[in-house]
């Protein structure tokens, strides 16, 4: 057999070592593909004169356009066969990319564990991309449900260490070029700098967004992700939801641009602490956002923000609770997604 089922559950062994397959090289194109497909408006991905201003080369590729491209590497091994992407931890962008870089990715297993009903079970993974210098511009912990091949299987848990419930201020890495002394706000689209947010804030993003299928569908394509569960209506007929699913991913981005209307400063993810798609999204569906601003950090050239940013479908984000009393997600909740950004100060 030539062609490739990808893995399933009982594929997987911790400790294991995948490279994966089909190195991509960013160009500009992508980058403006990206942003017709999310929105974005970030000053700092989207002129080079405003980047040059801040000291760097030219305009660095979205962190998150980074992470999906990376991430995407990784599906065909890891999570083609899965029944859901479950979430993130211990994100770190380690070094800026730029359109020209050439992006592959490495995975190590982590942690596989089988769930009660024995059809389905967590892989748990970190994966790592490199440029073409092998440098490392990415690191992450992902856990995805996938599929058992055999039922009958045997499966030996080995379950990881639980990872860092955040990314330590310390950890966090600024590119060495970064200069904000020169930071244009009114160019950047507001005034808002680092001591301008406290902790415990709330901001609605007021925007709303309904992600169509061709959207998203062109999004996980330029990304380069074959999960099934995206792609193959017939595949999803017997399924739970019975219709394809809409990558997290996008979800992500979308609501992350969403931000930008009351954090447009806060432009350079520097960290994914934790990620979790708690709902699914459909095509149709429109995504608002709201972001709590969790801790502040001075990192000497910058300010850093951890926000918890939430992404609710179809009804208004402003002021909806991460969960109710009994500590249980509304079904309208999308994304519960903590992250820390640069943002410059006065």
């Amino acid at each position: 057999m030539k062609s490739n089922p990808g893995n399933f559950l009982e594929d997987f062994r911790v400790g294991q070592t995948i490279a994966h397959a089909t190195p991509r090289t960013i160009t500009e194109g992508d980058v403006a593909l990206n942003v017709a497909l999310t929105g974005s408006r970030y000053a700092l991905f989207s002129a080079d004169r405003f980047a040059q201003n801040c000291g760097l080369p030219g305009a660095p590729v979205d962190p998150l356009l980074v992470f999906h491209v990376v991430f995407g590497k990784s599906v065909p091994d890891i999570s083609l066969n899965a029944v859901a992407n479950l979430g993130y931890a211990e994100g770190r962008f380690l070094a800026p990319v730029y359109p020209g870089d050439t992006l592959n990715a490495v995975s190590e297993v982590l942690g596989v564990k089988q769930n009660s009903n024995g059809k389905t079970g967590v892989v748990t993974v970190r994966t790592t991309g490199f440029n073409q210098d092998d440098e490392p511009v990415l690191s992450y912990v992902r856990w995805v449900m996938v599929n058992k091949r055999d039922v009958g299987a045997a499966i030996t848990d080995a379950p990881p260490l639980t990872p860092a419930s955040f990314v330590a201020a310390h950890e966090l890495i600024l590119p060495p070029a970064l200069d904000l002394s020169g930071y244009d706000f009114d160019l950047a689209g507001s005034p808002h700098a680092f001591e301008d947010y406290e902790v415990g804030e709330k901001i609605d993003h007021v925007d709303g967004m309904t992600v169509e299928e061709a959207e998203h569908q062109l999004a996980t394509r330029l990304y380069q992700n074959t999960a099934k569960v995206h792609f193959d209506t017939l595949a999803q007929a017997g399924s739970r939801f019975g219709k394809r699913l809409i990558y997290g991913g996008v979800s992500i981005s979308i609501a992350r641009a969403l931000a930008f209307n009351g954090l447009a400063n806060a432009q350079l993810m520097l960290a994914i602490n934790g990620g979790r798609h708690v709902n699914p999204l459909f095509a149709g569906d429109t995504l608002y956002a709201w972001s709590e601003v969790l801790a502040k950090e001075d990192l000497g050239g910058a300010g850093a923000l951890r926000l918890r940013l939430a992404a609710v479908k179809n009804k208004n984000a402003a002021g909806f609770p991460f969960k109710n009393d009994v500590g249980e997600y509304d079904p309208a909740m999308v994304l519960d997604f903590d992250y820390w950004a640069a943002i410059p100060k006065r």
